[in-house]
């Protein structure tokens, strides 16, 4: 990066950076009550309420959303007339899946071959330090020019939709010129990237039932029906030939037009075994960023270990389906369950269930705010011009918060790019990706505010 204050103040900073973010990630933050306690996410929360309160922000709060999660708000208050800006980061983390697959312990930030890796570390935790180290660095070099708010979702990766409701209960809270969301991530390491579209998502569990019990397979198996096998069967209606998602009724939208996803990248980043082919046609960015896509998230049956040669008299599932921006979320949740009704064979009794879901969102590039950022990029990523892509992830608080803000200009940056493996073991940031994006969000504060 070239010679300037806020470059050199953010890499004298980025020691402090780490040390926080190890804090950080080592809180157990899951907002599933069930699996991981209540008071990590409370310890964690209380913490960026700690941050906030260190940097003067006012009226810092603890919020209680109505799902029974916690979000932290905190006001810096700029010059007189100044516009204001919200940033967004969220401080809960997804499971840690496997812990004895990890190479170093998931909640203890760990670096290795020069990336950081924790749960959390680029998914949203290092969202949070970002928006710290750009602070920070325009509070060394002149001050902050405009006003800020700072909002930390406690419940994001659970879906569960607490901050939305609570948003929409108190519309004036988040009030903003600009939002920038920092839970998306460059299209690859050193390429400057805002994300312009998110597909929705929409969550449905089916519980399939053949038999007031399970029988022995030896005995009835042939003529019984298989609560699992019917359930196989309408889990695979869900796919074409070709891996193609079908949902009767479901049709998406034209194709993807901006920044493409190569192919041969793709495998490399989804980490796709060789001689194992993609599924669907069309480009990578049509399939990824413009089209629904179904994931079966799990399975309720017998594991392999400890079973017993039955017929199945029941089993469940939890289907996803994510939806590109022209969809609604709620219609195709209907369609997904009408789907999945119509498809169970043998006059199976079925049920199913919304457990939740989110809208797609669209982006207005053409604002002022998207310039600033482009400029800013520039800085922060020397050689580089800023490029939009999709992303086929949700976040649906960014409906949210354009349906109760329309004038608002929305922009989503963040940590998550393919190496960092988000979701997956081995989570990691990169420290150079953190340093770049809290100049870029530094500056853009500073040429918003000016523009």
């Amino acid at each position: 990066m070239s010679s300037n204050p806020v470059v050199e103040t953010v890499a004298a900073l980025l020691p402090r950076a780490k040390a926080e973010l190890a804090e950080l990630v080592a809180f157990k933050s899951v907002a599933d009550f069930a699996q991981f306690p209540r008071s990590e996410s409370e310890g964690a929360a209380n913490w960026v309420a700690d941050a906030l309160r260190a940097e003067d922000f006012r009226d810092v709060a603890v919020l209680d959303t109505p799902d029974g999660t916690q979000s932290v708000y905190g006001y810096l208050p700029g010059p007189e007339g100044a516009k204001t800006v919200l940033l967004y980061a969220h401080y809960d983390v997804q499971p840690p899946l496997d812990e004895a697959a990890w190479t170093s312990p998931p909640f203890e930030l760990t670096e290795r071959n020069g990336r950081w890796y924790g749960r959390g570390a680029a998914d949203c935790k290092g969202g949070l330090i970002m928006h710290l180290l750009a602070l920070r660095a325009l509070k060394a070099n002149g001050g902050v020019p405009v006003h800020v708010k700072v909002i930390a979702e406690g419940s994001e990766e659970m879906g569960t939709g607490g901050l939305e409701r609570y948003a929409e209960q108190h519309p004036d809270l988040l009030t903003a010129d600009t939002i920038v969301i920092g839970d998306t991530g460059n299209f690859r390491v050193g390429l400057p990237t805002v994300t312009t579209t998110l597909r929705g998502m929409t969550l449905v569990r089916v519980q399939i039932d053949t038999l007031q019990g399970n029988l022995h397979s030896g005995q009835f198996g042939g003529a019984a029906p298989d609560a699992l096998a019917a359930l196989i069967r309408v889990l695979d209606s869900l796919r074409a030939e070709d891996g193609s998602t079908t949902v009767d009724g479901l049709t998406p939208e034209s194709g993807w037009e901006g920044l493409e996803y190569d192919e041969e990248q793709f495998r490399k980043d989804a980490k796709v075994l060789d001689g194992v082919g993609l599924i669907g046609d069309g480009s990578v960015a049509d399939r990824i960023w413009a089209r629904p896509a179904v994931t079966v998230l799990g399975i309720d049956c017998p594991p392999v270990v400890g079973a017993t040669p039955s017929v199945q008299a029941g089993a469940r599932a939890l289907v996803s389906l994510r939806v590109p921006p022209g969809v609604d979320a709620a219609e195709a949740s209907k369609l997904l369950q009408a789907h999945l009704e119509a498809h169970t064979p043998w006059g199976a009794r079925v049920r199913t269930e919304p457990v939740g879901q989110g809208q797609p969102f669209r982006a207005d590039t053409t604002s002022p705010a998207y310039q600033a950022m482009a400029d800013a990029m520039k800085v922060a990523y020397p050689g580089e011009t800023m490029q939009y892509a999709g992303q086929g992830g949700s976040i649906p608080l960014c409906n949210t918060l354009a349906s109760l803000y329309p004038q608002a200009e929305i922009l989503l940056i963040g940590l998550s790019e393919p190496e960092a493996q988000i979701h997956a073991v081995d989570e990691s940031v990169s420290p150079e990706e953190l340093e770049r994006l809290s100049v870029a969000e530094a500056l853009f504060l500073r040429n918003y505010a000016t523009g």
